[in-house]
């Protein structure tokens, strides 16, 4: 995992830092695992805009990824690691025994060639997915389950993990990437190791236009809109703007927002910081 530095010959690359794909040893995809991806561009069904700053981008397909690592028992040979356009993390094509393949989010250090297992009583190794009971304590892991059968649906971006802190019943103590610490019902999945790409957070785009073609708009900021705009528009001149908040009146910057009867609030051991 590496990032890479751009000589400044354009004024588009004089801080640009682009990922240097050390570990993607493919550029072709699994054209059985790839499904059509259409774009709305922030319009609904009448061609009316509901969702501002959508629009435009490269055009991509989507890669049909195994969240739930439900082939139990089946080992499976890692055939490549390849980027996803569609997120932040690198993927990985398993060839299983009997023949199937399928994608997985790619953990640090998976190889191509290693084989990979999911289920109960498999080791607790990189890659493999098992069930939170079994895997030690202490261990990092990430693409982990909130319901049994769900899929992952926690810890899947680059360079997230969570950690398992403890066990008790039939609950186990996570440490999340949030900071919050939960309960989660032991019988759940989760992939042992930190999700690839960790170095994500240090690219930089270096233009405008890398981001339109991420299919982002540009954004208007708030102080600079009416009165009738936002809460934060209007005023002579250049004015701060008062305090931050959101187009519906939300306090930002810590205000907290969950509510307080929230059925999953006693399985929050520690709330996440602000």
């Amino acid at each position: 995992m590496s990032v890479r530095k751009l000589k400044p010959i354009t004024p588009g690359q004089r801080f640009r830092v682009v990922n240097g794909f050390d570990a993607i040893t493919t550029d072709k995809p699994e054209k059985s695992l790839l499904a059509p991806n259409k774009r709305s561009g922030g319009r609904n069904s009448q061609g009316k805009m509901t969702m501002r700053y959508i629009g435009g981008g490269h055009k991509r397909k989507y890669r049909i990824i195994d969240f739930k690592r439900n082939k139990a028992g089946i080992p499976a040979e890692v055939k490549s690691i390849e980027y996803d356009p569609n997120r932040t993390a690198f993927i990985a094509l398993l060839n299983y025994q009997d023949g199937e393949k399928r994608y997985i989010i790619a953990p640090n250090g998976l190889q191509v060639g290693q084989t990979v297992v999911s289920g109960d009583n498999v080791a607790p190794e990189i890659g493999n997915a098992m069930p939170l009971s079994q895997i030690p304590l202490g261990t990092i892991i990430s693409c982990v389950e909130l319901r049994p059968g769900q899929g992952a649906i926690m810890a899947r971006s680059a360079g997230a993990f969570a950690q398992l802190m403890a066990r008790d019943g039939k609950f186990a103590t996570i440490k999340l990437p949030s900071g919050e610490t939960r309960l989660i019902l032991a019988n759940c999945l989760a992939t042992i190791g930190v999700v690839s790409n960790s170095d994500h957070q240090l690219l930089v785009s270096g233009k405008a236009g890398r981001t339109r073609w991420l299919g982002r708009r540009p954004r208007t900021r708030p102080v600079v809109m009416n009165p009738v705009d936002h809460p934060m528009g209007g005023g002579e001149g250049k004015s701060s703007g008062g305090h931050p908040r959101s187009r519906n009146g939300i306090p930002a910057k810590g205000y907290r927002t969950r509510s307080k009867k929230n059925a999953s609030n006693k399985y929050i051991v520690e709330r996440r910081k602000k």
